[in-house]
Order: structure tokens, then sequence, then C-alpha cells
């Protein structure tokens, strides 16, 4: 190929390069914004700036006044957990429908979220599973969902492991686990009911550090593998013998893949409840905007998720004055409309 040739494709490449990254960095810059507009809204009249220099301040040094203790101790954490819950939940909704090549893959799908809501009514209504006290809401929900996602695993094995033997068999364990569920509430009592219904329309009313020291550590540990075999997920989209043929062994990207965005998962929900809306929506919103590239797609996605998330709580916490809507709800009535203009706007085509 003639010199001047490659010199233009190299500068095309980086210009698509730096357009991406640009788009990665416009997703970060509005989520810190929308922070420090969350952390400003409550009884306190500070500006934006004030809020931001509390934060700062706070991080080296312990709250005084009435102000740094209603941001640091009591809206500082939820907006973290917020954050932190969206990017999580988006990357394991956009590594699902990469690795599973279906764009309605989502632990919703898998039977993920059935799961841990048969946990949570099972430690309400029984009072039976593991751990004791507030862990016992929490600990049922982690234990189920790891039970679904190996039952889910083990089914799609025997078919071996195929995208369409892992939809099939996470669809079965979704009605499975919502079938008990159901019986399990149809003899539970009023309190407990409205109990559970409560949890599995979300929340983050549990967010304090420990929570958040926990879901990062996950976080921290599942995310590197995740980014790292992004060029493999771009190479699977051609379908699994045209990956094999280049080199990727599908199969152990698929089953690692799996595992870990299930362990993000429970990690997240057995804290908050059903959240599915943010795994399912964020990486088609961001797919939309950024493209198909998973070096890309992976964090815009999971900043996207973290925005949504935030702002749906964040609304949630302001629409009803002295309420607390469930952010469960708040995501839907967020995400939807943005999702639907830009699917008009995309117009025809494929995901």
């Amino acid at each position: 190929m003639h010199e001047t040739e490659l010199a233009r494709l190299r500068t095309h490449y980086t210009g698509y390069i730096r357009r991406k990254w640009i788009l990665v960095g416009s997703c970060l810059i509005l989520l810190l914004a929308l922070a420090g507009i969350a952390a400003n809204i409550g009884s306190y009249d500070l500006s934006v700036v004030e809020v931001y220099s509390i934060i700062a301040r706070g991080l080296f040094s312990e709250p005084t006044t009435a102000e740094e203790c209603a941001i640091m101790v009591n809206r500082l954490p939820r907006i973290v957990f917020a954050m932190i819950a969206g990017f999580g939940l988006a990357v394991a909704g956009t590594v699902m429908q990469a690795i599973l090549r279906n764009p309605l893959a989502s632990p919703f799908t898998l039977g993920i979220a059935s799961a841990a809501g048969f946990g949570a009514s099972l430690a309400i209504i029984l009072g039976a599973g593991i751990g004791a006290g507030i862990y016992l809401v929490i600990g049922n929900a982690f234990l189920f969902t790891l039970l679904a996602s190996a039952a889910v695993f083990g089914l799609a094995s025997i078919r071996g492991l195929s995208p369409g033997s892992v939809i099939m068999a996470g669809i079965a364990i979704s009605y499975l686990f919502s079938a008990v569920t159901s019986f399990i509430q149809y003899f539970s009592d009023a309190d407990n009911l409205q109990q559970v219904v409560f949890w599995m329309l979300g929340s983050l009313d549990k967010a304090n550090w420990d929570i958040i020291t926990a879901t990062s550590v996950i976080l921290l540990i599942t995310l590197p593998y995740l980014f790292w075999k992004a060029i493999d997920m771009n190479v699977m989209g051609a379908g699994d013998e045209s990956a094999k043929s280049m080199g990727v062994n599908v199969k152990r990207v698929r089953l690692t893949s799996l595992g870990l965005t299930s362990l993000i998962t429970a990690g997240i929900i057995c804290f908050t409840g059903t959240i599915g809306f943010i795994g399912l929506v964020a990486p088609h919103i961001t797919r939309m905007l950024v493209g198909g590239d998973h070096r890309f797609l992976l964090p815009a996605s999971g900043l996207l998720g973290a925005l949504l998330l935030l702002a749906a709580d964040t609304a949630a916490r302001t629409v009803l004055p002295g309420q607390v809507l469930p952010v469960g709800v708040m995501t839907a009535f967020f995400g939807v409309p943005f999702f639907l203009y830009l699917f008009v706007r995309r117009g025809s085509g494929d995901w």
C-alpha cells in the first residue's frame, strides 16, 4: 500500500479513537456534574461549588458543621453507591448481550433477578436462609443469585453452552423462581408481602460505606478481565466459528464472563433489590452513541448506567416532597423516553 494511503488511514483511525474517548469523557463529566447537583438537593441552601468544596475537605477531615454532616454522612454514600451500582449493572448487561449475541440478554432474562427475589422472599416471609438480622435478606438474595447462575450454566452446558442454550436455560430458571416466589407470597401476611414488594421495586436506602466497599471490591476483581476481553467480544459478534478461527477460546470467554457478570449482579442487587432496567437499556443507548466497539462501549455503558441510576434516584427523592419513590420504577421513567427518542432518530438497521 502506498505511504500516502497508509498515512491517511492512520490519521483516520487516530481521529476515530479520539472521538470515542471524547464521548466516554463527556459521559464522565456529565456524571460528576450530576453528582454535585444531587448532593446539593436538600434542606440546606448551598451552591454546587460549595458542595464540591465540602466533599473535597471531607476526604481529608471529619465533618464538623451540620451542612458537612448532611452531605458527607447522609447524601454522599447514597450518590456514590448509585454510581457504582449503575456502572456495574450496565457493564454486566453489555457483556451479557455481547457474549450471547442477544439484544435482550440481561440479569432479568437469565433468571438472576428472579432468583434474588425468591431469596429475599424466603428470608422476609419465612425467616429462612443464611445470615441473621439485616444480613438475612442480603445473604439469601446473594446465595440464590449464584445458585441460579450455576443452574443456568449447568443446563446450558448440556447443549454446549451456546448463546441460544444459555438464553433458554435462563428463561426456564426465571419462570421457576418466579413461580415459587408467587407460591410463597400467596401464603404471606400483608405486612411481609408489603416488604417483599418494596424490596423487589429496588431501593438505595441501605447505602453506606461498608456496602460501597463490598461492591467496589467485587467490581475491582471482575472488571479488569471483562475490559481485557473487549476485543474478543468484538470478534464473537461475528459468530462462534469465526471467533474460533481467529484464535478466541469462545467457551472459556463466555463461561468466565457469564460467571463474573453474575457475581457483579449478585453483589449489587442483594443490597438494592431488583433494578433490572439499567442492565438492559443502558447498553443499547450507549451503542447508539459510541458504536459497537467494546473497548469504548464497556466504559461508556458503565458511565451511562451510573448516570441513569443516579438521575433516577435523585428524581425519586425529589418528585414527591417527603417521600422517596422506588428507584426501580424511576429508572424506567427516565430511560425509556430517551431510549425511544434515540431509537426513532436512528431509523432502520440492526441494534
